[in-house]
């Protein structure tokens, strides 16, 4: 199983089926939302959630975009862990508002 990366998505395949990504979209220049996390049930609990969006954070982080939360993994992770609340989008709210 490897993690693979296209625009928009960073995602899991196994023996050729994806079987977990997290997607993103840009919202304006310098600013992504992570829109839906996702991890077929055969392989949950196994962290892969976690590591899509490690994944996605070390990507926002090296390119220099700021993140809106837009799915509810993405909104809790931000929750629970301050460490990672520097890539948050200034307006991340105002944005989320819009997304609605």
């Amino acid at each position: 199983m490897e993690m693979k990366h296209e625009d928009g998505r960073f995602y899991f395949e196994d023996d050729d089926k994806m079987i977990g990504e997290i997607t993103y979209s840009t919202v304006k220049d310098g600013v992504v939302s992570i829109d839906h996390t996702y991890v077929d049930d055969n392989y949950r609990g196994q962290g892969l959630a976690g590591k899509l969006l490690n994944a996605m954070l070390d990507f926002s982080d090296l390119k220099g975009l700021k993140v809106v939360p837009v799915c509810e993994y993405a909104k809790a992770a931000f929750e629970k862990k301050p460490e990672i609340r520097f890539l948050l989008a200034d307006n991340y709210q105002e944005l989320l508002k819009g997304e609605n």
